[in-house]
């Protein structure tokens, strides 16, 4: 039927929408560009399904560009309206084209690290792929070139993350926002198999990764201190981003966390085949696939409304999920000679790491988990409870209480603290889930054993609320190996891996201690 049929209303406006909407999705990834042509063939067309008129139209056309289910499951359904998705739908293609233009990731003024496009930008990427059921990460990898965007950003001379004119004056990585989210989006989309294994990818990558990885007194591995279990207040002030038509306050994740887990991915593997190498870490491109890939990320997304709260949640409120750590890990340590890091810490600049050696050591966790519960309502909270809850100790212990005992039984465990006429009884997650129960979360430990080169140890630890931040005391069984205090945030969900730093226990909480970075995957 020909386009002046259409003009003159021959055709129901359904069908109408039906020809427009195909026109518009002949091809998966990219802006609706094929919609223009029926547009521009006459007036009254024009007048019926442009996106400013027919937003039912463009809202359809979203959905099957984009990934919705996430956004309304964490943000709400008012949220998938025909006038919210239009505008949206607008808004990524305007980035998109931005990134597919490489008009950011390159240097072309001097105070880019402030610009408030390359903000919106990032932040608009690492949103779409914290709520990524496939089409998300399509649009970013086929359409815009992300990839290749985040290498230039990265790597490149003028690269807007500045890193190369800071290895030039051996001076530190920025660590500011702009390149907090920028190495997310660099983990997240990271495929170490693209890589060769050569000598100058080791350099290329060890420039930003080494640095930004193993420099504990540089670039912090949380947002509140973590030496507090129950952090009053965020150390960085929240962003508040336009997502969906609304506004939203959030705070980004640190950018030392996706740098150790590249380090290990990209790094760790070119340093040789004399080392032990762990390879077994999962980047987020070899999860397996499947119509809920977004549910890997509920708690990252939680910790970035959690951190942007004031006062800081002192409950469980979806940064952690129930039985994340339950099972095995494999993993790897790494630490450099002491004399190194002391000199680290004295204030010698990046190259001091640049030309370190770096070792690192397979290790082994058989962790398994336990969770204190009350009963849901304000009144049951405190006054269900036959005693006090286990008290807040030193954060060199992992926040136990000095002279714990954990007593282990089938399903259970029994936790003993000093000065206290009744253990309190923690139990590991069941099939059914907490909230099938009716139960608040009131704490979570981890209790386990492993194995490394230097020994057979003990493991226990505790899940910090408002965020999900983890620390494990890890003490050797035998020798003079001591103990040592395991800090970091389990990334993604089931196919997720456990990053942080290590420190030793004889340094004061409020004081700079010898460190080095792992990773640990649950084991497949």
């Amino acid at each position: 039927m020909s386009t002046q049929a259409i003009a003159f209303g021959w055709l129901p406006q359904e069908v109408m929408e039906n020809i427009a909407f195909f026109a518009a999705t002949t091809t998966d990834i990219g802006p609706p560009s094929d919609l223009l042509p029926l547009l521009l063939s006459c007036r009254s067309i024009y007048h019926a399904l442009s996106l400013d008129a027919n937003l039912h139209l463009c809202a359809r056309i979203f959905e099957y560009k984009f990934d919705l289910s996430a956004a309304v499951r964490r943000l709400g359904q008012h949220i998938a309206t025909p006038d919210v998705l239009s505008k949206e739908l607008r808004k990524r293609f305007v980035y998109l084209k931005r990134i597919r233009a490489r008009t950011d990731s390159r240097i072309c003024a001097p105070d880019m690290s402030n610009s408030p496009m390359i903000s919106e930008l990032l932040w608009l990427a690492y949103l779409m792929m914290l709520e990524n059921d496939g089409k998300n990460v399509k649009q970013l990898r086929e359409y815009a070139g992300m990839e290749q965007w985040l290498m230039e950003y990265w790597f490149d001379d003028k690269g807007a993350s500045f890193a190369s004119k800071a290895l030039l004056e051996d001076v530190w990585l920025l660590d500011n926002e702009h390149n907090s989210l920028a190495m997310w989006l660099f983990w997240l989309f990271l495929r170490p198999d693209r890589f060769q294994r050569t000598e100058r990818n080791y350099r290329t990558f060890a420039t930003v990764l080494k640095p930004t990885a193993l420099a504990a007194n540089k670039y912090n591995i949380c947002h509140t201190p973590w030496e507090d279990f129950i952090p009053r207040s965020c150390l960085l002030e929240p962003t508040c981003i336009n997502h969906y038509s609304n506004p939203y306050q959030l705070t980004p994740p640190t950018m030392a966390i996706p740098a150790i887990l590249s380090y290990f991915s990209l790094v760790g593997p070119l340093v040789g085949p004399a080392r032990a190498v762990h390879k077994g870490l999962h980047t987020p491109n070899s999860f397996p696939s499947s119509l809920n890939q977004s549910l890997e990320w509920e708690a990252d997304w939680q910790r970035c409304i959690n951190l942007a709260k004031s006062p800081l949640a002192s409950q469980f409120s979806g940064a952690y999920k129930v039985g994340s750590l339950q099972g095995v890990w494999e993993g790897v340590f790494t630490y450099t000679e002491f004399t190194t890091y002391a000199a680290l810490l004295s204030g010698r600049p990046p190259s001091i790491l640049h030309n370190s050696m770096v070792a690192q050591h397979r290790q082994t966790w058989k962790l398994r988990e336990y969770y204190l519960t009350v009963s849901r309502g304000a009144d049951s909270i405190a006054g269900d409870l036959e005693s006090p809850p286990l008290s807040s100790g030193d954060p060199l212990k992992a926040f136990f209480p000095s002279g714990i005992r954990i007593h282990e039984h089938a399903g259970s465990a029994e936790v003993h603290e000093p000065g206290k006429m009744v253990p309190l009884s923690y139990r590991q997650p069941s099939a059914c889930g907490v909230e099938a129960e009716g139960l608040y979360i009131q704490d979570i430990i981890v209790v386990g054993e492993g194995h490394s080169a230097w020994g057979q140890f003990n493991l226990i630890g505790r899940v910090r609320p408002c965020d999900g931040f983890v620390s494990f005391l890890k003490e050797y069984v035998e020798g003079d190996r001591g103990q040592w205090l395991y800090r970091g945030y389990l990334v993604g969900s089931i196919n997720g891996s456990l990053s942080g730093r290590w420190r030793d226990t004889l340094s004061l909480p409020d004081a700079n201690g010898y460190e080095g970075c792992f990773v640990m995957s649950r084991r497949r």
